[in-house]
């Protein structure tokens, strides 16, 4: 081999070197990681043994939970010293509708102390969505805790089921009608992927509708898809929910859906299942899935 062949050979060589550098680059960067979970899909452990239901999450390679307050210890500096002892972090916390009101300011500054940095309300009160123009109305009081909570640093956000998804009398949708009213600097949304799929609606097609709007997201799978007809009657629901399943054991795409988590805007993933059979067997099984799942 003379020494402009060899020179040749090395070249290729190194070109092919970084090829499959940038590709081992390229399948990192569509990854979850973290890969996070709800702890309400584990409340039925965490009631038993709590610190050793963190320690199983923490063992099957969860670095992050997002919590609510029945999920949380009772003193917030005690709960950000549980989570460290565990390795683990919590970005993000549930509150209900009436935390909203006089006590907002201090539900903040306690889950600034744990060190979360967003806070999601997941259900607004029926007789609040109810109302003539209720889910305006509610857009506008989630728009004034948003306010609120950006002034304290902290990201205020809505966490969708599958109420928002049946049409109104008029047609509209009231997911539609929340994000044309909340003010997106104040408001962002945490997508349940599961209950917008049982609603019969597209969560990549509100991606690329409103980019960047979507911080966070509950990586929910199911079964099967529902009936309309089922969905407005919520039949599904309470102990009857039995279309839920483990993530990646469902006929959810989920590769389909997280190749568009960067104009989403996507920053965490939390698994939950609102209804499993053994908790710490989904929660393990639908890590496995995640942790090998490139987009």
């Amino acid at each position: 081999m003379d020494r402009r062949t060899f020179l040749g050979t090395l070249s290729g060589a190194a070109a092919v070197a970084m090829m499959n550098r940038n590709l081992a680059w390229a399948a990192e960067q569509h990854r979850i990681n973290p890969i996070g979970i709800q702890l309400y899909t584990v409340r039925d452990a965490l009631k038993r043994d709590y610190d050793g239901t963190l320690a199983q999450l923490a063992q099957i390679g969860y670095r992050e939970v997002e919590s609510g307050r029945d999920h949380d210890k009772p003193d917030p500096k005690e709960m950000r010293e549980t989570l460290m002892r565990h390795g683990l972090s919590s970005p993000s916390y549930h509150v209900d509708w009436d935390s909203l009101g006089a006590n907002w300011p201090k539900v903040i500054e306690d889950n600034k102390i744990v060190g979360r940095t967003y806070l999601v309300n997941p259900w607004i009160d029926e007789e609040v969505r109810n109302q003539p123009d209720g889910w305006k109305h509610a857009s506008e009081i989630l728009n004034r805790a948003g306010e609120t909570a950006k002034k304290a640093g902290i990201q205020f956000a809505y966490h969708n089921h599958w109420v928002e998804f049946v049409s109104l009398p008029d047609g509209k949708l009231p997911y539609d009608i929340l994000l044309e009213n909340l003010d997106p600097s104040l408001v962002k949304m945490e997508m349940d992927l599961g209950w917008i799929t049982v609603g019969g609606q597209d969560p990549v097609k509100y991606f690329q509708r409103y980019p960047g709007r979507f911080c966070m997201v509950h990586i929910k799978d199911v079964h099967q898809v529902p009936d309309a007809a089922s969905v407005r009657s919520s039949r599904f629901a309470g102990e009857n929910m039995t279309i839920l399943a483990d993530v990646g054991t469902g006929v959810i795409d989920w590769k389909r859906i997280f190749s568009h988590s960067e104009h989403a805007g996507i920053k965490h993933y939390f698994v939950e299942h609102d209804n499993p059979k053994n908790s710490l067997e989904t929660a393990r099984i639908s890590y496995q899935y995640l942790d090998k799942l490139r987009f």
